[in-house]
């Protein structure tokens, strides 16, 4: 099957970690999403259920008059107690735990917050779920799996997660299917299995 993973739009809450803050689309996020979104002909959409993937799921199905589902595996990384906290005042405050992070983000999670294993783990059991679907999808999604993802479809990058550019409304066309029992993805041109 064909699947599209589309990060959501700008919100209204630039520069903060938004893992599970609920933070809503901008007007012009929710353009983006659809300038993104106009020629593809997906049979169905399933959604992260925060607010910047779901309003414009709900928004695009009800116009194609597509089946919906949420799936909250597909939520961005949780960043604990620097959720929805400015990165800028993060590098103030927390320099030292800051750049642990962005070096080894499994070995040093934001404090109360998701390692990389936990999303890859959940990430993966969504895309077994994805596979198992009739017809093809698009996933409205966050920046952490989308960068998972690519990271999948791209095995030859050494580049950590975080150096990965993955703007507003970036969409990721890939072939989603199951071989003996695992899933493969596949962008257009690459493929890796998981």
């Amino acid at each position: 099957m064909r699947a599209w993973f589309l990060r959501h739009g700008e919100t209204t809450r630039p520069g903060c970690y938004l893992g599970r803050t609920d933070a809503p689309l901008t007007v012009a996020g929710m353009a983006q999403m659809r300038a993104a979104t106009t020629a593809m002909p997906c049979a169905r959409i399933v959604s992260s259920p925060l607010r910047r993937c779901a309003d414009f799921a709900r928004s695009l199905a009800a116009l194609r008059a597509l089946p919906l589902s949420f799936d909250p595996r597909l939520r961005e990384l949780d960043f604990g107690a620097w959720d929805g906290v400015p990165v800028a005042e993060l590098h103030a405050r927390e320099p030292q735990a800051l750049g642990d992070f962005w070096r080894d983000p499994d070995a040093h999670p934001p404090p109360g917050g998701e390692t990389l294993t936990a999303l890859r783990e959940r990430l993966a059991a969504a895309l077994q779920t994805l596979a198992g679907g009739r017809g093809d999808v698009l996933v409205v999604t966050h920046g952490g799996p989308l960068r998972m993802l690519l990271s999948w479809c791209e095995p030859r990058t050494t580049a950590p997660l975080s150096a990965l550019s993955v703007p507003h409304a970036m969409c990721v066309s890939t072939e989603l299917t199951h071989a003996d029992g695992r899933v493969q993805l596949r962008r257009y041109g690459d493929g890796g299995m998981l």
